[in-house]
């Protein structure tokens, strides 16, 4: 019988954690053939079968259970001792910077450090706001922030785990008559709330209007968030934004409207190389444990 691995056991978990192998191995930065085959291995060598599987979904046999039980033990084991050594160095850790997007400031990243600062109540975050993804990428490059959270992809040369996927949506007054879900064409003449031109992201959203043969009515130009809100709430334009974010930041005072085809964009995390610093480490683990969700399979 050959030693289990700690590799295997941490496949193991990863697949408990995200219900499904292609999830598990794309959080993992893995092959999924590399991933079933370890556990396939670990099966053998214990000698039962630790997977219950359901069409997509990874369920756990009894036995399973109790094996990813133990695995976590080991591997919250293996992490404290690994921190002993980090935790007295005088290179250790103190402060956590992300670098990230306006937009993603106040809605996913937001989340993240809330639920981070949960479980890690003496750590200390500072979010830096950036005014494009490609800022974002500079900042991780140079070192001024540990980890990045933009929309996917990210650049070839750092390490990026996709963490979920998310609605882009149509925000307006309550008081614009638009069909829902509202077909591209619609967006043509309408009244909308941009980013400022020559900004990286007003960019972006003139190559996609171009893509889909509109030219909306920039009636707001502004890079702050702060501003696209009031435009809508003032009645005047509409704007496209992320659909988790819109519902927190407008509740009842716009309405949301669904594209047709509909729009998706990936959010990503990125950084120079896997963290070994124990904040930006644990923070990796919570982002790929609350916010990975598996792709839509259209």
């Amino acid at each position: 019988m050959r030693p289990v691995t700690l590799q295997q056991l941490r496949y193991l978990v990863a697949v408990a954690n995200f219900g499904t192998m292609t999830a598990a191995a794309e959080a993992l930065y893995v092959a999924q053939s590399a991933l079933s085959r370890a556990l396939k291995a670990l099966e053998h060598e214990l000698g039962t079968e630790l997977f219950a599987r359901e069409g997509r979904t990874v369920g756990l046999t009894a036995e399973g259970a109790r094996v990813v039980r133990l695995a976590r033990n080991v591997l919250d084991t293996v992490t404290a001792i690994e921190d002993i050594g980090r935790i007295v160095s005088p290179v250790a850790e103190e402060t956590l910077t992300i670098a990230t997007t306006p937009t993603l400031a106040i809605g996913y990243v937001a989340r993240l450090v809330a639920a981070f600062s949960g479980e890690h109540p003496d750590a200390v975050v500072e979010v830096n706001r950036c005014l494009g993804q490609e800022a974002v990428f500079a900042a991780v490059r140079a070192g001024d922030a540990k980890i990045g959270v933009a929309a996917a992809p990210g650049p070839s040369d750092l390490r990026t785990f996709r963490l979920c996927e998310t609605e882009v949506v149509l925000a307006s007054p309550p008081d614009v008559d638009l069909p829902d879900p509202l077909p591209w064409r619609a967006l043509d003449g309408l009244r909308m709330v941009l980013p400022e031109r020559g900004s990286e992201r007003r960019s972006q959203f003139e190559t996609m209007f171009a893509e889909m043969w509109v030219r909306p009515i920039p009636s707001v130009e502004h890079n702050d968030p702060i501003n696209w809100v009031a435009g809508v709430l003032n009645g005047e334009g509409s704007l496209l934004w992320y659909r988790d974010v819109a519902e927190d930041v407008f509740g009842d005072a716009a309405t949301l409207r669904s594209l047709d085809p509909p729009l998706k964009r990936a959010i990503a995390l990125v950084c120079k190389e896997l963290p070994r610093a124990p904040l930006a480490r644990r923070f990796l683990d919570l982002a790929r444990r609350e916010g990975f969700q598996e792709p839509d399979s259209d």
